[in-house]
């Protein structure tokens, strides 16, 4: 059973957490030595030193690497809320031009609502555009051009939140790099020192390494929870866009071939007369 526990882990999983035990067993044996110099500090009457302001303590320890994680935290923020902005109903399909459009279709205007969808930048209006330019080919054709457009379309849109991704997998590499960085720090003062340990300068280490974990945790954990939820948000809207410019589409091409036959009778000229027979 063991066997097949440490064989499903990775090596790197198996090295930090034979690090993160050497660490407490050394801050064990390191706590009572300072509880021995707290005693002897009490009992000559020394001033305990003033604490250091939290906030300013965790910017100390975190160091370039907990800059580098901000900097993503930062970019992680403005990227939710742009795709909170960009990824609603009403931008993918503006409600305004799908009405303008369909009081056009009503009034057989087809060549104002291909202007209007042919200046809008919408997924909807792009969409609707190339099925319109297509028509001429056959409906067929045409819905297969709006398929076509619609899959780059969301490709586009999936790449914007692709970068959530990317953050979600590399939030926790930076987090370990971190810890790697702390722990050679603590091991190298044990290993260096002849003398009494100090338990400030083997803690240090160790709270940089577990500082700089939750940092990249705490990024990774929402950068993927996000990145699912737009995703999904991605699918449904496409999804529905295309739904809706599938069916305008048909209308428009049912209401043009109503429109050509009585256009075409009119332009068509009389048949002159049948000369009378003697």
């Amino acid at each position: 059973m063991i066997d097949r526990l440490l064989s499903a882990l990775r090596p790197w999983h198996v090295g930090l957490v034979m690090a993160l035990l050497l660490a407490t067993m050394a801050v064990d044996g390191l706590t009572s030595r300072a509880y021995a110099q707290e005693g002897e500090q009490a009992q000559g009457q020394v001033a305990p030193p003033e604490q250091e302001n939290a906030l300013i303590w965790i910017v100390k320890t975190s160091g370039v690497i907990g800059a580098v994680l901000l900097v993503l935290s930062i970019y992680f923020v403005s990227t939710v809320c742009r795709m909170f902005m960009e990824l609603r109903p009403n931008v993918v399909s503006p409600p305004e031009i799908v009405t303008e459009c369909q009081e056009m279709l009503a009034k057989r205007q087809f060549k104002e609502i291909f202007n209007v969808v042919k200046d809008d930048p919408s997924f909807f209006s792009r969409v609707l555009s190339t099925g319109i330019s297509e028509l001429p080919n056959g409906l067929s054709e045409a819905r297969e051009s709006m398929e076509r457009v619609g899959e780059a379309q969301t490709v586009e849109m999936e790449k914007k939140i692709s970068m959530l991704a990317v953050l979600g997998t590399l939030g926790p590499m930076i987090g370990l790099l971190g810890t790697l960085k702390g722990m050679i720090a603590s091991f190298s003062v044990i290993a260096r020192s002849d003398q009494m340990l100090k338990a400030s300068e083997v803690a240090g280490g160790i709270s940089e390494a577990l500082l700089l974990t939750f940092e990249g945790v705490a990024l990774s954990v929402p950068a993927i929870y996000f990145f699912a939820i737009f995703r999904n948000r991605v699918s449904s809207l496409t999804v529905a866009a295309l739904l809706e410019c599938d069916e305008f589409l048909r209308h428009f091409a049912h209401a043009a071939r109503s429109k050509a036959p009585p256009a075409a009778a009119a332009a068509a000229p009389a048949a002159p007369p049948k000369p009378a027979k003697a």
